[in-house]
């Protein structure tokens, strides 16, 4: 069922965009909510004028998004988490984690902006998080899950063989 947003939806969409949803979802949650319309001829022809009248004000947003892309592009995150054995993760580093991460380097993106692959990361190493500013603004940001402190395993305790004799 194609709707169009009428509010930015976390993992659907920015306000305005038309998208396809599963029928339920969209009669049940976001048309009750307020948050969608039915994508009919009539609203997509009030979505367009909607869209011409705002077009400086989208020329503003786009324009302060392509800025927040330019400092994206010249600041490199690392991400210390704890790390167990094998380069797995005691946790897991999510959206939420990454925008604080940029948040300490001067870069402010909402955490509803960011999209993980899988929505959690779960080992270290380089990985790739898409950062959707605005309809027209996307970029692909990479960055780096590194160990805090290794996690060294506990030396196995030495078996000592007690003999004992037997009378």
């Amino acid at each position: 069922m194609e709707i169009i947003l009428k509010k930015d939806v976390e993992n659907l969409g920015l306000e305005f965009d038309t998208v396809n949803v599963k029928p339920g979802y969209a009669r049940n949650f976001l048309i009750p909510q307020g948050i969608a319309l039915l994508a009919t001829p009539k609203n997509k022809a009030a979505l367009e004028a909607t869209l011409e009248a705002r077009k400086e004000e989208e020329a503003k947003l786009i324009a302060a998004a392509n800025a927040v892309v330019e400092q994206l592009k010249k600041t490199s995150i690392t991400i210390p988490a704890k790390v167990g054995a094998g380069d797995k993760l005691f946790g897991s580093i999510n959206n939420a984690d990454l925008s604080a991460a940029l948040e300490k380097a001067g870069v402010s993106v909402e955490k509803k902006y960011i999209k993980i692959p899988g929505n959690t990361i779960k080992r270290t190493g380089k990985f790739a998080a898409l950062i959707r500013l605005h309809r027209n603004v996307e970029y692909n940001y990479e960055f780096d899950i590194v160990s805090d402190a290794p996690v060294e395993a506990a030396p196995a305790p030495k078996k000592e063989e007690a003999k004992s004799e037997e009378a």
